[in-house]
C-alpha cells in the first residue's frame, strides 16, 4: 500500500509541472508515470528520466514580470508598479501582508519543497537507468544528470534560506503519505554548510562547456557561482552581525566571524579564475540579455516559448503611446535608482567635478542608464519617449502609465531606431559572470579593505565594459575610482552602488538591501519620481512621491513561515513577529 501511495505522489508531482513546458522542458505522457516507468531499466537512452529531470529544471522561476505581472524590484527602492495599489508587489513594498495572506508569487515554501522532492526522486532512482552515453567531461551522462539534480536541490534550498532563514533539510529522503514529516527547522549555519558542501561535491561532475543545445544545463561554473552567492549572503550583516549578533540560530550566526568574508572572497576568486569554464564579460552590456549562450552567462532559465524567443518584456514594460505593437508600461523605475547612475566619467552626479547639469539630467551619464531605463527624450522605435505631463508616454487620465516619468528598458531588444519591435531571446539570467566580480569586490573589501588585490580592478572592469571613460578629470585613478581610497566604508558604498546599477531588475536589490540590513532605512522613505513640465524649449523637473513604502525591522527581514505549515507541524518554529 505504501509503495502505491508513493507512485501516486510521483504521478501528482509530475502532473503539477508537466503542463506549459517549452521545447527545453518537454513533458512526457503522464498516464503511466510510476517510478518504474520513468526510471526504466530498459531505457538505454534515458529518455524518460531526462524528461523528468528537465521538468525539475522547470521549477526554476523566470523573473520577467513574475510577481503579479511585475518585477520583484518593484518591491524594492528601485521601482514601483504602474498598476493598481492592490498588486502583490505593492503589498511586499508596503508590508501589507501577514503569515496567512502573504503574496502568492513570493509564498515559496511549498513550491520549492516540491522541487526538492522531485530532485530527491531523481537522485534516488537514476542509477537503474542503463544509459552508457558519455559527455564532454568524460563522465556518464547519468552521472552529470545526478549532479544537476543535486545542484537544483541546493538552489531551491538557497531560495528558501534567503527568504525564511533556516529550513528543514531532507537529505536524500523522499517522504511519503505514511511518513512523519513534522520536521524541525535546521539552523541557518547548517543550511549554509549543506549547500556549500553540495556545490563542492558536484562541481567536478558537471559539464564544463555548453553548446547551443545544452545552453540551459547546469555546469561547473554554475556550482561555483552558487557557492559564491551563498557564502556572500552568509557573511553579510543580516546573518553575520558584528554589532549585535543574532540570538536566534535559525536566522543567522550567533557569533560574528570576519573569516566568513574570507570564505566568500575565496569562493568568488575560485569562480573568477576557473579557466576550465571559459566565462568572461561580454563587451556590450545590452547584448548580455539578448544573445544566446554568450560568454557571460553562467546559468539561465530558458524561455519556454515555441521557438525560444518572445517579445513579452517589451509588450509588458515598453513605454505607452507608441504605434502598434503597444507597450503597457508596467514598471516605473524610481528617481532614486536613476540618481544612482554616475556620469560617463565615473563620478557620482553629486560630485562637483562630475559635470552633471540639473537642467539636462540625462546627458553624459553612465551608458547603463540608457540601457536600463527609458527617460524623457530617450529614443524608442525611432521616436522620443515623452514622459513630460501630457506627452505621448504620460498622457494622464486613467490609462496605466509611468508613475515616476521613467519606464524600464533592460532586457529589451535593439529597437531604438526600428519601426516596431519583434521577438528575441529573453532567457532569465540566474547567474552571470559580472555578479562574480561584484561578489569578489564586496567580500575582499569587507575582509581586508579596498587595497586588497583586485578589489578596485573588479569594479573598473565592469565600468570599462559599460562604456565609462577611463580617465576622469581631477581624479587620480581610472573609471572614476580613485587609487587612494583607503576606507572600507567609502569603498563599500561604491561597490554597493555598482551592484545596484549593474544588476538592476535582476532580483538582486530586493535581497541585497535585506542582507546588508539597510532595508529599514531605504524602505521607510517615499519612492519618488519626477513631474516634468514643459517650459518653452526646456523642462521643469519637480520631485513627486510615487509610493510610500514601509519596512518593519522587527519582522520583515524574513518572510513568515506559511501559516498552514506552522499549524500542521508542531516542530515548525515561526519567524519572529509573525
Amino acid at each position: 500500500m505504501k509503495n502505491y501511495k508513493y507512485k501516486v505522489l510521483l504521478l501528482l508531482c509530475v502532473i503539477a509541472f508537466a503542463f506549459g513546458c517549452g521545447k527545453k522542458y518537454e513533458p512526457f505522457p503522464v498516464d503511466r508515470n510510476t517510478i518504474e516507468f520513468v526510471f526504466d531499466k530498459g531505457d538505454s537512452a534515458g529518455t524518460k528520466a531526462q524528461a523528468f529531470l528537465l521538468g525539475t529544471y522547470r521549477i526554476l522561476k523566470t523573473g520577467h514580470n513574475r510577481v503579479d505581472g511585475n518585477y520583484l524590484d518593484a518591491a524594492s527602492d528601485d521601482a514601483v508598479t504602474s498598476t493598481e495599489a492592490t498588486n502583490q508587489v505593492t503589498q511586499l513594498a508596503t508590508g501589507s501582508y501577514t503569515a496567512a495572506n502573504f503574496p502568492n508569487e513570493e509564498n515559496s515554501w511549498a513550491y520549492y519543497y516540491t522541487g526538492i522532492r522531485r530532485a530527491n526522486i531523481f537522485i534516488n532512482n537514476i542509477a537503474v537507468v542503463p544509459t552508457n552515453i558519455r559527455e564532454g567531461n568524460g563522465l556518464l551522462q547519468k552521472q552529470n544528470w545526478k549532479s544537476e539534480a543535486r545542484f537544483l536541490r541546493s538552489f531551491f534550498y538557497f531560495e528558501l534560506l534567503k527568504r525564511y532563514g533556516g529550513v528543514p533539510l531532507l537529505g536524500d529522503k523522499v517522504y511519503n503519505i505514511d511518513d512523519d514529516v513534522a520536521l524541525p527547522r535546521k539552523s541557518f549555519e547548517e543550511c549554509v554548510n549543506y549547500i556549500v558542501s553540495e556545490c563542492d561535491g558536484i562541481k567536478d561532475s558537471l559539464l564544463i562547456i555548453k553548446t547551443g543545445s545544452t545552453s540551459h544545463r547546469i555546469t561547473r561554473a554554475a556550482a561555483l557561482a552558487l557557492k559564491s552567492r551563498v557564502l556572500l549572503f552568509a557573511a553579510s550583516k543580516l546573518y553575520n552581525n558584528n554589532e549585535t549578533p543574532n540570538t536566534n540560530p535559525l536566522l543567522g550566526y550567533t557569533n560574528y566571524d570576519a573569516n566568513r568574508w574570507k570564505l566568500a572572497m575565496d569562493a568568488a576568486s575560485e569562480a573568477l579564475n576557473d579557466t576550465q569554464s571559459a566565462r568572461a564579460l561580454l563587451p556590450d552590456f545590452r547584448n548580455v540579455f539578448i544573445t544566446v549562450n554568450n560568454s557571460e552567462l553562467i546559468f539561465i532559465r530558458t524561455n519556454t516559448s515555441q521557438n525560444g524567443t518572445s517579445d513579452k518584456v517589451e509588450s509588458a514594460n515598453a513605454p505607452i503611446g507608441f504605434p502598434a505593437p503597444p507597450g503597457r508600461g508596467i514598471t516605473s523605475p524610481t528617481q532614486e535608482l536613476v540618481e544612482s547612475y554616475p556620469m560617463k566619467n565615473g563620478l557620482p552626479i553629486t560630485d562637483p567635478l562630475s559635470g552633471y547639469l540639473a537642467s539636462n539630467p540625462y546627458a553624459n551619464r553612465d551608458p547603463r542608464l540608457d540601457s536600463t531605463i527609458f527617460y524623457n527624450g530617450a529614443i524608442w522605435l525611432g521616436l522620443p519617449v515623452e514622459t513630460y505631463e501630457g506627452g505621448r508616454s504620460k498622457p494622464n487620465g486613467t490609462q496605466i502609465q509611468t508613475r515616476t516619468s521613467y519606464y524600464m528598458r533592460k532586457f529589451m531588444g535593439r529597437f531604438r531606431n526600428a519601426p516596431t519591435y519583434s521577438t528575441h531571446i529573453d532567457d532569465w539570467v540566474l547567474f552571470r559572470y559580472a555578479e562574480i566580480y561584484l561578489n569578489y569586490a564586496e567580500a575582499a573589501n569587507e575582509f581586508s579593505g579596498p587595497n586588497t588585490a583586485n578589489v578596485k580592478d573588479a569594479i573598473r572592469a565592469l565600468r570599462l565594459r559599460a562604456g565609462i571613460t577611463q580617465s576622469t578629470p581631477g581624479v587620480s585613478g581610472a573609471f572614476g575610482i580613485r587609487s587612494n581610497i583607503s576606507s572600507t566604508e567609502e569603498m563599500r558604498e561604491i561597490i554597493r552602488n555598482e551592484r545596484r546599477i549593474e544588476m538592476a531588475f535582476e532580483e538582486s536589490r530586493f535581497f541585497d538591501i535585506r542582507r546588508w540590513k539597510i532595508a529599514e532605512v531605504v524602505m521607510n522613505q517615499p519612492r519618488t519620481g519626477l513631474s516634468i513640465v514643459p517650459v518653452g524649449t526646456t523642462y521643469e523637473y519637480n520631485r513627486i512621491t510615487a509610493l510610500q513604502t514601509t519596512f518593519d525591522k522587527n519582522r520583515m527581514y524574513y518572510y513568515p513561515i506559511p501559516y498552514l505549515e506552522v499549524l500542521k507541524n508542531p516542530n515548525m518554529v515561526q519567524n519572529p513577529g509573525w
